[in-house]
């Protein structure tokens, strides 16, 4: 009887760095189903060279034909940038896409899971899902992942085309902690400003790394969601945004979508309505989302380091 693995698999390049390196976990969907082709390997590019800038080490998550991948790459990673076969996996879905051997693309729920699963404290992504906005009833796995995920999630707000209002609230009776870097507002991924204020923000990676250390050390089971805007060269006009998603959803109807479909569905529609301007802002958040994900594992590895009365590390990870 063939046994099923019991943990994820860390690539081979990866496995040599992971007790050393600050290590961040980047989602696959966003390359397999979020972005159109050729852009998504041009948001890998991105996203791996914004990691590795600032001294630590990317590893996007995957389900590589039934295992749960920390660091796809080579021709697996090429795979998954063609959209060989690929489907969409939620946290609810790991179990079966693991079982059948597929190639799953995971969503930040699924992320969450497998960055829980491989001992994993740094996440980025785009925009998490949430509350959408037709059906109300209609909530993203992410929220309640993100309740039970002691993970720093690094993001540019929830995506636009939901009720953030709602999903900010959600998060809050969940017990989320979320903390604005560098702003006083939840932001609304491809737009700065929404109105909505958090109740903590900073512009220090280090007050953020402590934040984390004593979430867990009070036994807090919930990730830490840090948001920032998006770059402000390439962030979008509010009310653009809002005319786009009014006229998505409407195309959305009208076409019968519905599930799991309605998010691709619909950021393809604002990036026409935009004329291709919210594909620019995507990209460019994605890329600073990983800067900062990996200056705040670097910043976790100094604080861990300090507490355990190791001298402080440079940038390199070599005492000073």
């Amino acid at each position: 009887m063939d046994v099923l693995p019991r943990a994820v698999r860390w690539s081979s390049a990866l496995a040599a760095q992971r007790r050393d390196q600050a290590i961040v976990a980047l989602e696959s969907s966003v390359l397999a189903q979020g972005l159109p082709v050729p852009a998504n390997r041009d948001a890998e590019r991105r996203m791996r060279t914004a990691v590795e800038t600032h001294h630590a080490v990317p590893a996007v998550l995957a389900v590589d034909r039934g295992v749960p991948t920390v660091g796809l790459d080579g021709e697996a990673l090429e795979r998954f940038l063609r959209r060989d076969g690929v489907r969409k996996v939620s946290s609810r879905d790991l179990g079966w896409a693991v079982a059948q051997g597929l190639d799953g693309a995971t969503t930040v729920a699924a992320s969450l899971a497998l960055c829980v699963a491989a001992g994993i404290e740094v996440f980025a992504t785009g925009g998490i899902g949430g509350v959408h906005r037709e059906p109300a009833f209609d909530e993203a796995a992410d929220l309640l992942e993100l309740s039970r995920s002691p993970v720093i999630v690094v993001c540019a707000g929830a995506k636009s085309i939901l009720d953030l209002p709602a999903t900010l609230e959600r998060l809050e009776s969940y017990g989320v902690a979320v903390i604005g870097f560098g702003t006083d507002e939840f932001p609304g991924f491809f737009t700065r400003h929404t109105g909505l204020p958090v109740t903590a923000s900073t512009d220090d990676v280090a007050v953020i790394a402590r934040a984390f250390r004593a979430h867990r050390a009070l036994g807090l089971r919930g990730a830490l969601l840090v948001v920032q805007p998006p770059p402000a060269a390439e962030a979008l006009d509010g009310a653009l945004v809002a005319t786009a998603v009014d006229r998505a959803l409407g195309e959305a109807r009208a076409a019968g979508v519905t599930g799991a479909a309605v998010t691709p569905f619909l950021l393809a529609a604002v990036e026409r309505a935009t004329a291709g301007a919210s594909l620019a802002a995507n990209l460019a958040l994605l890329e600073a989302n990983a800067a900062l994900a990996a200056q705040i594992a670097v910043a976790l590895r100094e604080t861990d380091a300090s507490a355990a009365g190791y001298p402080p590390l440079n940038a390199q990870g070599t005492p000073v």
